[in-house]
């Protein structure tokens, strides 16, 4: 009894005199010098793991970014190299997709198709844009390990100075000028490339560096798009919908024999044209669409979606994204499949119901990144923390009453910089942000017929992250090395229209 007794009273003296502050880096940079092989080239390079203040306007720092800096280091002469800066989604994602998985210089390893296999861990990628240009991932507030601060008298900073669709726009890009000022990058041709939300993101930070900062770009990269403000709800969402479903449908062995045995690539166009032209004024006419045409209609889409007529006629042509995923192998497998990549299988408890339990696709990415990322910062890239790195961080709610005119914001941007070039990447079988859509924001941003020869689309035999798929990771980067070497080959003339 007398141990247990002296035990009680010392346990809290050590928790007290031991417990110690989680430390948040607000202004600090690890280098560490590698060495890889890009495309048969020799490449060495400096890694950077840096902290940059985001200050409020009186200069006090208020936030803390975490970012990683590629840069090569056997150039004699790199004015004029390339920068990429590169954001991922969410809102709330941490920039860990693209870097270990897409353009950096160490990918996650994984099988070809993307699925994770264990042990866990990093491998080179030959692939990396490191080549042509050098390289920053930048995790927003909350994301990475990057973090809000707390100012002189204890207090956090107010989180709608970050968490909002333009107020994402504003700290960030004050941050870049930072960063670019910093590391001396003013002379080289810029680019962003932004995932999913991180389309919304660049789109108006195109225009905000240029009006805000007065820092032009050469180029911006939409990977897996979002509608960035663009208005394609009613009759167009819905009729958008179906080229993706048979994409996917395609993938799974759905689709009638006729189908089935063509390639993806022959049938996608015939849909398209069908969606465009003939469904999408089918179902503007609502319940007065004749019924000749009506069930046309339904046996049309039947005969493009692998789901049944009976579905379609019930859904009155109008077939939830989330009831697709949990319906089109229902009666042939029992499993649902991907939301952000389709070719990916769930297993729910029940096989009836409208929606899956869960998006199959994510809980595999997580599955493989979530240790990778931890193990590199801290085995190769010398970043020893207790802080948490967040995947996926608390940034709710995200403030969007501002309105979103990102899409306008860029399309204003090309407008005013004839220099100014975007590339849109998609994956057939992205259920989230799919490539269907992602064609009509491009036909929207060229509004004006007069972009297009600044305006391009790469689609892939994947889904929201084209790259895990190693065929596609190849053809991606080759397809943004191509981008950056031509976008960039006029700097020496004059930027006028």
């Amino acid at each position: 009894m007398k141990y247990i007794f002296c035990t009680l009273l010392i346990f809290p003296f050590w928790l007290q005199t031991t417990a110690q502050q989680i430390e948040i880096p607000i202004d600090t940079t690890i280098v560490t010098n590698h060495s890889t092989v890009i495309k048969g080239q020799q490449i060495t390079y400096k890694a950077t793991v840096g902290f940059q203040p985001v200050w409020d306007q009186s200069g006090a720092p208020i936030a803390s970014l975490s970012y990683t800096y590629y840069k090569r280091s056997d150039l004699k002469k790199d004015e004029n190299r390339p920068l990429l800066i590169s954001f991922n989604g969410g809102p709330g994602s941490a920039s860990v997709w693209m870097h270990i998985a897409y353009t950096g210089p160490r990918i996650l390893k994984i099988d070809d198709e993307g699925f994770p296999i264990q042990p866990y861990g990093i491998k080179a990628n030959p692939n990396s844009i490191l080549d042509v240009a050098d390289i920053v991932y930048i995790n927003p507030v909350n994301t990475g390990y990057s973090r809000m601060i707390k100012d002189q008298e204890g207090k956090m900073s107010e989180k709608k100075l970050f968490f909002g669709v333009q107020a994402d726009i504003t700290y960030l890009a004050d941050w870049i000028n930072t960063f670019v000022t910093r590391n001396n990058r003013w002379r080289s041709p810029k680019y962003l490339i932004g995932e999913s939300y991180g389309t919304t993101r660049v789109s108006g930070l195109a225009l905000e560096l240029q009006n805000r900062q007065w820092m032009y770009l050469n180029g911006v990269i939409l990977v897996s798009p979002t509608e960035i403000g663009f208005k394609f709800d009613g009759p167009v969402e819905i009729a958008n919908r179906l080229p993706y479903f048979t994409a996917a449908a395609w993938y799974h062995k759905m689709l009638p024999p006729e189908l089935q045995n063509k390639d993806l690539l022959q049938i996608l166009p015939e849909v398209e044209e069908y969606a465009i032209n003939e469904l999408l004024p089918a179902i503007a006419k609502g319940g007065y669409l004749d019924n000749v045409l009506k069930e046309k209609a339904i046996n049309k889409m039947a005969y493009y979606s692998g789901l049944s007529q009976k579905v379609i006629r019930q859904h009155n042509l109008e077939v939830p994204m989330p009831f697709f995923w949990k319906s089109l192998l229902r009666d042939k497998e029992g499993y649902t499949i991907g939301r952000l990549d389709s070719r990916y299988k769930g297993m729910d408890i029940k096989e009836a119901g409208n929606t899956p339990d869960y998006n199959s696709e994510l809980t595999s990415w997580l599955h493989a990144f979530t240790p990778a990322i931890n193990y590199y910062y801290s085995e190769e890239l010398k970043f020893k923390t207790d802080l948490k790195y967040n995947m996926f961080g608390p940034v709710h709610p995200w403030n969007r009453t501002e309105g979103n005119n990102t899409g306008e914001n860029l399309r204003r941007a090309m407008a005013m910089n004839a220099n100014l070039h975007t590339m849109i990447q998609s994956g057939y079988y992205d259920g989230a942000t799919t490539y269907f859509n992602a064609k009509y924001v491009m036909w929207q941003l060229n509004i004006n017929g007069k972009l297009t020869d600044r305006l391009s689309f790469k689609g892939y035999r994947s889904g929201h992250m084209m790259y895990l798929r190693n065929e596609d990771l190849i053809q991606a980067n080759d397809d943004i090395r191509t981008f950056i070497t031509r976008s960039s080959a006029t700097i020496h003339k004059a930027s006028k229209y």
